[in-house]
């Protein structure tokens, strides 16, 4: 058997971690921070474009605002929502 083969042999994957949210505060916060981030910035899209004549501004501001009820929906299912925002 030739020695290089044996070190060219990938190691098999490692198995994906089980991930509980509610385990860590410092990741909750993390998360909290990251998605609270993503909305705002999304927000902000939604009223520039909302200045804006262009023919697919509609289309656009209506998936950013979906994607931001997704977001507000997580932080709340997750009980996470930002307190700036109450």
């Amino acid at each position: 058997m030739d020695k290089n083969k044996l070190s060219s042999v990938a190691a098999p994957p490692e198995q994906p971690r089980s991930v509980r949210l509610d385990q860590h505060d410092s990741v909750r916060s993390h998360v909290r921070q990251q998605i609270s981030s993503e909305v705002e910035r999304l927000e902000r899209r939604i009223e520039t474009l909302r200045l804006t004549r262009a023919p697919h501004a509609a289309i656009m501001i209506s998936t950013y605002e979906r994607m931001v009820d997704r977001k507000k929906g997580f932080l709340k299912n997750w009980d996470m929502q930002d307190v700036s925002a109450h």
